[in-house]
């Protein structure tokens, strides 16, 4: 029988990890003219395994620098960073250590050892320029290098994404706050295939054994969802992950006789429900514009309004665009558009069921925003709170 579970892949530090293994051991290892190194060992760290990946090119580029390229390899997932180039030039210092100098003297000297920056590419924190590149894999490039340096090395790690202010463009990075290309992001080596139909598998095969021990569910989309969720003190024995498959979950969770779902997410993520999108990968459909400007239309907000609502880039920025309205005009368009917004994405969810499945089960949501901060809780979300911390 052919094997029907989804492969998994790599996350994109992985990859920037092991280009800057290439590159280092490249210069480290003086190869001849021709010679190429075609993989590396990474030790991933979370999980705990060390794992082979492919190195397409590498090159001295003048003494002391060297640049290797590898290419992203997502596994079974719709992912827009699949076989996207990603580049590693390790810069090494001059050596300003003296061997016969104190072992602690040596210490501050060549503190820090590993100096990891973001280049063309890889985007930047709009709030301090900083590159986004986060804890992970930060800890995953110096992990992996330090063995491979010699006490007295200090070295300079740029990580470059040709293609990452074209790929950013097809992203939500700009709502939460990152420009010019695509994170370094992750907590994990691992890139599990949330999009894959085989994932869908293994998510109802999780949705029913949590439905044998409660009939009230909270469907988170992501990892952030799952994170501000625990926070807020909500039982995470409730907590199910969906990703995109919102349509298909909510049918079975009905199918398994759950009661109630409060749905729990990112507002350019669940908006899409109020317009009868319940798959929400962005590859499928979009729409949050439409959605939110015709809301805002409904509720009488002004032509010139409506117009820059519908040319903001991001929700995040039309978000913006009501909440400087408020401010300036002392109202509470933000309130009275997202409320409107979140007891339409409970009647469609709940009708979407009802179709699929001939069932009723009570729907509520929360929308948060960017920063994580809840934007709205429908009449109905509100409700069921409480009953699931």
């Amino acid at each position: 029988m052919p094997n029907s579970l989804p492969r998994s892949g790599y996350t994109l530090p992985v990859f920037a990890c092991a280009a800057a293994i290439a590159a280092v051991k490249s210069w480290r290892s003086h190869l001849s003219p021709g010679e190429s190194i075609d993989r590396v060992s990474v030790d991933l760290l979370d999980p705990p395994q060390t794992v082979e990946i492919p190195i397409e090119q590498v090159s001295r580029l003048k003494p002391g620098t060297a640049l290797a390229i590898a290419r992203s390899d997502p596994g079974d997932n719709l992912d827009l960073t699949r076989n996207t180039p990603i580049w590693a030039m390790v810069e090494f210092a001059e050596p300003t250590a003296d061997p016969t100098t104190a072992p602690s003297e040596r210490s501050a000297q060549r503190s820090p050892q590993i100096i990891i920056q973001g280049g063309e590419g890889i985007g930047r924190h709009a709030n301090n320029d900083q590159a986004a590149i986060y804890g992970y894999a930060r800890r995953l490039l110096r992990e992996n290098l330090t063995p491979l340096l010699a006490s007295t090395d200090k070295i300079t790690v740029t990580i470059i994404l040709p293609e990452g202010r074209q790929l950013a463009q097809r992203t939500s990075n700009e709502a939460f706050g990152v420009v010019q290309g695509l994170s370094l992001l992750g907590t994990t080596g691992i890139s599990e295939p949330l999009s894959s139909p085989g994932q869908l598998e293994a998510y109802r095969q999780e949705l029913a054994i949590k439905a044998r021990q409660f009939d009230s569910l909270v469907f988170c989309i992501g990892e952030n969802g799952l994170d501000l969720a625990a926070k807020m003190g909500i039982d995470s024995g409730r907590l199910v992950k969906m990703a995109n498959w919102i349509g298909p979950l909510l049918v079975a969770a009905s199918e398994e006789n759950v009661k109630s779902i409060l749905l729990f997410g990112y507002h350019g993520k669940l908006m899409k429900l109020a317009g009868g999108i319940f798959h929400t990968h962005h590859y499928l459909a979009d729409g949050r514009r439409e959605i939110l400007a015709a809301h805002c239309g409904n509720l009488g907000l002004p032509t010139v309004t409506l117009q820059q609502i519908f040319a903001s880039e991001t929700a995040e920025a039309a978000l913006q665009v009501l909440r400087d309205l408020d401010i300036s005009t002392n109202s509470d368009w933000v309130d009275r558009v997202y409320g409107a917004i979140a007891d339409r994405i409970d009647m469609r969810s709940q009708d979407y069921i009802r179709i699929h499945s001939n069932r009723e089960v009570q729907v509520g949501c929360l929308l948060f925003d960017r920063r994580r901060q809840i934007i709205i809780k429908s009449k109905r979300g509100d409700a069921l709170l409480p009953k699931l911390c």
